[in-house]
């Protein structure tokens, strides 16, 4: 095995640009890790978010970039009993810290990752991760959405609204999306019972009394949907840190609101693989970019059209 590899660097802070193809030390596997040599890894809003401004938790530069993993065990280390060489596992190693997915190898926690579903490729499974787990701890662990709940999920289409959508309805819920009026086909066939055409309605106006609202858009949609929601509902957001007036006016209304940030998960991340391997759950992918194209799946992601998710092919 070689004792290097091929990675993406991001040597400052910037545009796509910036990154580049290296060539660099290869990780070994520490008490409790495993290194994982990279199929796939998936792209995701939080990469380019942490190329342009450095994250929650800011890094120093050079980083290499990317969290969701998708691969096969080289080596384990010392204390390691779950997994052997050989296994295809799947997670989201170590966010907000980096894990360096945008490369051949990758060591982390093995608790950090579980066994890929024998029913999905490589591709699929990087896929799922970051934008699953955020739907899930969102959901499940935060807003504890029940059978028989209605839920309203905002960019119902994306990378991570169409995974919520699916496990809004593997719990048994009413589901509410959002999207444009060319993806209501596609949101539909995930199981969406109702479909707001976002460019066209005011979603305030065509929607009432939902036990929960899943937030993925940001900037005032988080305060407007508070409308939206019965007494005792609750509205979970991933796009930024609370604002103080957005949880003074729930306060006000008697909701819960707040923010949610995925974090590393094994009971989680098997919750998503079972899904997955009932049919309850499948990813959509957008688009498929070679690891050396890391700087056009950014520039391609950024302009917000995407259906599904982003991968790069690194094995």
């Amino acid at each position: 095995m070689s004792q290097t590899m091929r990675a993406i660097s991001l040597p400052r802070l910037g545009g796509p640009e910036v990154l580049t193809e290296i060539e660099t030390e290869r990780p070994e596997p520490g008490p409790g890790e495993i290194l994982v040599r990279v199929h796939a890894a998936g792209v995701n809003p939080a990469d380019w978010k942490i190329r342009t401004h450095g994250g929650f938790t800011p890094m120093g530069t050079p980083a290499i970039l990317g969290h969701d993993v998708s691969g096969t065990v080289e080596a384990v280390g010392l204390g390691v009993t779950l997994y052997r060489q050989g296994d295809e596992v799947f997670g989201m190693p170590l966010f907000p810290h980096q894990a360096g997915a945008y490369a051949e190898y990758v060591t982390a926690p093995a608790r950090h990752f579980v066994p890929k579903p024998e029913g999905i490729d490589h591709i699929q499974a990087a896929a799922l991760p970051l934008a699953a787990l955020t739907a899930w701890q969102s959901l499940v662990d935060t807003a504890q959405l029940a059978a028989g709940q209605r839920v309203l999920i905002h960019a119902a289409a994306g990378g991570v609204g169409h995974l919520a959508v699916q496990i809004a309805k593997a719990r048994g819920a009413y589901v509410i999306g959002t999207a444009s009026a060319a993806k209501h086909a596609f949101v539909r066939g995930l199981g969406a019972d109702e479909v707001i055409d976002y460019t066209a309605v005011d979603f305030t106006e065509a929607v009432r009394d939902v036990d929960v609202v899943f937030d993925t858009v940001g900037g005032d949609y988080a305060t407007r949907s508070l409308k939206v929601l019965r007494p005792g509902g609750t509205l979970v957001s991933i796009s930024g840190p609370d604002e103080p007036e957005l949880l003074a006016e729930a306060a006000e209304r008697g909701v819960r609101a707040g923010f949610t940030l995925v974090e590393p998960d094994l009971y989680g991340m098997r919750a998503i693989a079972a899904l997955v391997a009932e049919g309850a759950l499948r990813v959509e992918i957008d688009s498929v970019f070679e690891l050396a194209d890391a700087a056009k799946a950014h520039e391609y992601g950024e302009r917000g059209r995407t259906q599904g998710k982003i991968v790069l092919r690194v094995g």
